[in-house]
């Protein structure tokens, strides 16, 4: 029996700290070939790229625009230390 590829997905946030608005919104949400379009995109422009496939997995069904649920604030919180750190490292 042929084992089967999963598909891969991705989400892409956006938070906008200077403007203190509410909890990230998604940006670009998709699986197979328009997930890995995110990634090369966000690559490319050399936005950190983070996998977690829980938090991925609860956001590619919200519509784009939506913000964050709650239940992943914290891992997105998370997410975006991660990032800022880098983003600070890579200043230094």
């Amino acid at each position: 029996m042929r084992e089967m590829k999963k598909r891969k997905k991705a989400a892409a946030l956006k938070y906008d700290l200077e403007q203190q608005e509410g909890a990230p919104r998604l940006i670009a949400v998709g699986d197979g070939y328009v997930a890995e379009k995110i990634i090369e995109v966000a690559k490319k422009e050399k936005v950190p790229v983070v996998e977690d496939v829980e938090v991925v997995n609860k956001l590619v069904p919200l519509p784009l625009g939506a913000e964050i649920p709650e239940d992943l604030y914290e891992a997105v919180a998370g997410i975006l230390a991660f990032i800022y750190k880098l983003e600070q490292d890579a200043k230094s």
